[in-house]
């Protein structure tokens, strides 16, 4: 795996050299309490095309090892853009993704390398998401995951469930994961559910509405709003009054 390292350490070179003033682009403005979170200054589009770069040169010599290692090297560096490069190019092997590799995830989550709304979201999106979406039964380990002491498993418990409850697939352990985070009191928790439940809504919106209807005094008001957000002007207004606590 040291090739992989290396080409890990030569691929955090070029993104410090592609690097911009802060001036041009300050993307600490949206992570103001991620006071340990480097920057730079790398828009995601340019992050998106040094990845696949980086895929096409190693394309047929590496296998999903070699991309979990160079991975690896970097989501533990303390910049953005390297631990978004990290995750764009294994993400590049999806097809080859395999069920331990979800307990590795896990592990980078626990351990603070994702320590931000926008790593956990690109694994949940590129790499989380894709696995349980090719193996849904991965999916009940979620609720689990909604009771790790650490928020960002937390928070990927609901964000990771997205592209599977959008289909209508494993909607019921969707609905397990809101009940057991609607008592969660950090914001990007209550965000991450609210989205979770808004797309399990697409492909039955009448389950939806019952759910709320059923448990709405102890949603999060954050959360109820994300979740109603596709629902018609009158209907949420009614929602909002209906399933507010009473004094």
């Amino acid at each position: 795996m040291r090739a992989a390292h290396r080409t890990a350490d030569a691929g955090r070179r070029q993104l410090e050299a592609l690097g911009r003033p802060h001036g041009a682009l300050d993307a600490r403005r949206y992570f103001r309490a991620a006071d340990d979170l480097e920057f730079y200054n790398v828009g995601m589009p340019t992050v998106r095309r040094l990845a696949r770069q980086i895929a096409q040169e190693h394309r047929g010599s590496w296998s999903v090892g070699e991309a979990m290692a160079f991975a690896e090297r970097l989501v533990c560096d303390p910049h953005l853009e390297a631990k978004l490069l990290g995750i764009e190019v294994l993400a590049c092997y999806r097809r080859a993704f395999t069920r331990r590799m979800l307990t590795s995830w896990k592990g980078w989550l626990s351990a603070n390398h994702a320590s931000n709304w926008a790593t956990t979201d690109a694994m949940c999106g590129a790499l989380i998401g894709p696995l349980l979406l090719s193996e849904p039964s991965l999916a009940n380990r979620m609720p689990a995951w909604a009771r790790h002491r650490n928020m960002w498993v937390r928070r990927a418990a609901a964000v990771s469930l997205v592209p599977l409850v959008r289909k209508g697939y494993q909607l019921s352990v969707g609905y397990t994961v809101a009940r057991l985070l609607h008592g969660d009191t950090e914001d990007l928790i209550q965000k991450a559910v609210g989205w979770m439940l808004r797309e399990a809504g697409k492909t039955d919106i009448a389950r939806l509405e019952q759910y709320l209807r059923t448990h709405g005094p102890g949603i999060p008001r954050t959360t109820l709003r994300y979740a109603i957000e596709r629902f018609p002007p009158p209907a949420r207004r009614h929602l909002l009054s209906a399933t507010r606590r009473k004094a």
